[in-house]
């Protein structure tokens, strides 16, 4: 049975006059794995895990990248446990299913190793040819999805290249049609696709991106996602945030283990309470900001700004109290929560990286550089080593603490892309 704990690390002290309440919630579940599994194991029912993995079979992918791709996904298919639905899509201009076969009377079968055999047979025969419409590899993926009664879903993308075969409208309205249906982890191979592509769509449905540099990693990446999405043994898990009448809730964002502002997912509990959608758990701690504005109060006030609730369908499993108190003394005041301060800076570098780089990519130099070099004195004080690693591959660092740095001429692609795509990634703060 899992079990969900929260944790707050806040200042609760206010000056006189301030409105604004900071606090970092720690949410840890427990027991996750033991949850879902086993039933997802026994049969194919309403509590069960359903899996697709949609390979980019465009005339782009021909040669290693094709290969490296079945190679990949016959690998995923071995990583599904028996009684877990699951598919394979086929996507370039138009999304096929290639297992079960198109002839097949079922959208998925649930894995077993007759089913395991055929799904691999089914997979070496793909091959690249057409153009890129991703739009109809999330509606064919949707379409399957909807008609399996299990309560998480999960999709594994894979693309080489740009959606170059819609016009991006496309791709935003089918990804606003998909939200909240199923997850998606979506992940680029090589350097000609485009990485605000794949983030829209991983941000949209509760995932992630990265980029897989070389064909020939392609199948670990696959294995491990399918062993982490196996893992997630609770399949919804929403933060609720009370805050009082006259309040503002002004954001909601994840922080750790990456960054990802849920502020614009919220739906409404009742008058003062609203839902934030965080996908499925396995046993793990994700860590969320929370900043709320609540009118002033006179000095020695006290009262309680917000109410962090998990809930897990309409059941609420663990809370956390931030508070404020309205103080004269400034040696209680000015003191920084380490833990808001940490993601805070933690938060602007993801922005201060994926601003530089887009600024260097329209060719602004003086923007990127500006941005860039903030990037690096932030990563710097925040402890963030492997930002700092890949910048330092785009920027020669000439004062890391002022943030002075010049950019690199004729910088490979794949590094700037790696920077792009791990910009999100935080490190935690280190508790005593």
């Amino acid at each position: 049975m899992a079990e969900f704990s929260a944790e707050v690390f806040q200042n609760e002290f206010l000056s006189d006059g301030a409105t604004d309440v900071h606090a970092v919630v720690a949410v840890t579940c427990t027991g996750a794995g033991t949850t879902q599994r086993a039933v997802a194991g026994a049969d194919a029912g309403a509590d069960g895990v359903a899996e697709i993995v949609a390979v980019d079979t465009s005339g782009s992918m021909q040669g290693r990248n094709m290969e490296a791709a079945k190679h990949a996904a016959a690998v995923a298919v071995d990583q599904i446990p028996d009684g877990t639905l699951f598919a394979i899509i086929g996507g370039s201009h138009v999304a096929s299913r290639i297992f079960p076969y198109p002839n097949a009377r079922v959208p998925m079968v649930a894995m077993e190793p007759g089913a395991r055999s055929e799904a691999k047979r089914a997979i070496s025969t793909m091959a690249a040819a057409g153009g890129t419409a991703i739009s109809s590899w999330l509606r064919l993926a949707d379409d399957l999805f909807a008609a399996v009664p299990v309560a998480q879903k999960h999709l594994i993308l894979l693309t080489d290249g740009k959606n170059e075969s819609e016009p991006s409208a496309h791709l935003n309205q089918m990804i606003a049609e998909v939200t909240g249906h199923f997850q998606c982890d979506a992940r680029g191979v090589g350097d000609r696709w485009v990485v605000d592509e794949l983030r829209k769509i991983s941000t949209a449905l509760l995932g992630t991106v990265d980029l897989i540099a070389r064909p020939e990693d392609i199948a670990e990446d696959f294995a491990a996602l399918v062993r982490k999405s196996m893992a997630r043994g609770v399949a919804s898990v929403d933060l609720r945030v009370w805050a009082p009448q006259g309040s503002q809730v002004l954001f909601v964002r994840q922080v750790a283990p990456e960054v990802d502002d849920l502020t614009g997912r919220r739906t409404e509990v009742n008058a003062l309470t609203s839902a934030y959608p965080t996908g499925a758990w396995a046993d793990e701690t994700r860590e969320y900001h929370v900043a709320v504005r609540v009118p002033s109060k006179p000095v020695g006030s006290e009262q309680l700004a917000a109410r962090v609730q998990v809930a897990v369908g309409a059941d609420v499993t663990a809370s956390g109290l931030v508070k404020a108190k309205w103080s004269d003394d400034s040696t209680l005041t000015a003191r920084i929560s380490p833990e808001v301060a940490h993601y805070t800076g933690q938060a602007e570098l993801a922005s201060a990286i994926q601003e530089g780089l887009a600024a260097k990519a329209a060719g602004d130099e003086a923007t990127a550089t500006v941005k860039l070099g903030r990037a690096v004195q932030l990563a710097a004080e925040t402890g963030n080593d492997d930002a700092t690693s890949r910048l330092r591959k785009i920027v020669e660092v000439e004062n890391v603490e002022e943030g002075t740095v010049r950019l690199k001429r004729n910088t490979a692609k794949l590094d700037e892309m790696a920077l792009d795509t791990a910009s999100t990634k935080t490190t935690r703060v280190r508790r005593a």
